[in-house]
């Protein structure tokens, strides 16, 4: 119980780190149900975005762990598409932290929207490759995520 402690005081202060750093731009953060539970924030820039996650697991694929991830996402949109509508490419580290330190490289696939008012909501995959012990190929993380968008002020910006 105190190494679950220790290691959530530590992804919250990478969190609040984060936030600190990019305060001045618009930033998400929420949650990820599905396989495994995670915390999400997102980070946007021209048309990408840096994607970290905190992944809660216990049980599955790597045993029971805490998680850490981080994704370079690409943005698209459809041109004649709806305003708040994106689809994202993307791929990073995890890293896995429980009986046994764990390294996969993951793709981060997925479609969200943006609504008018600070809600996201979307869906995703992220298939990894695991590289350590648990060397293969786990294709069945899908999750549905619901993120509140910070920006500026009281004025918040649609993610376009």
């Amino acid at each position: 119980m105190k190494k679950i402690v220790i290691r959530l005081s530590v992804v919250v202060s990478i969190i609040f780190v984060a936030k600190s750093g990019f305060a001045q731009s618009n930033w998400e953060a929420g949650i990820r149900f599905g396989d495994i539970v995670s915390a999400d924030i997102t980070i946007p820039f021209k048309a990408s975005r840096i994607h970290a996650a905190a992944y809660f697991q216990s049980a599955g694929y790597y045993g029971s762990t805490l998680g850490l991830g981080g994704y370079f996402d690409w943005m698209f949109a459809l041109n004649e598409g709806p305003a708040g509508l994106k689809f994202y490419p993307g791929v990073g580290p995890e890293f896995y932290f429980g009986t046994n330190f764990e390294f996969a490289v993951a793709g981060d696939f997925g479609a969200e929207y943006s609504f008018d008012f600070p809600l996201t909501i979307g869906l995703d995959w992220r298939p990894r490759i695991g590289l350590t012990n648990n060397t293969g190929i786990y294709a069945g993380n899908w999750g549905f995520i619901a993120r509140f968008r910070f920006g500026e002020g009281v004025s918040f910006k649609r993610v376009n």
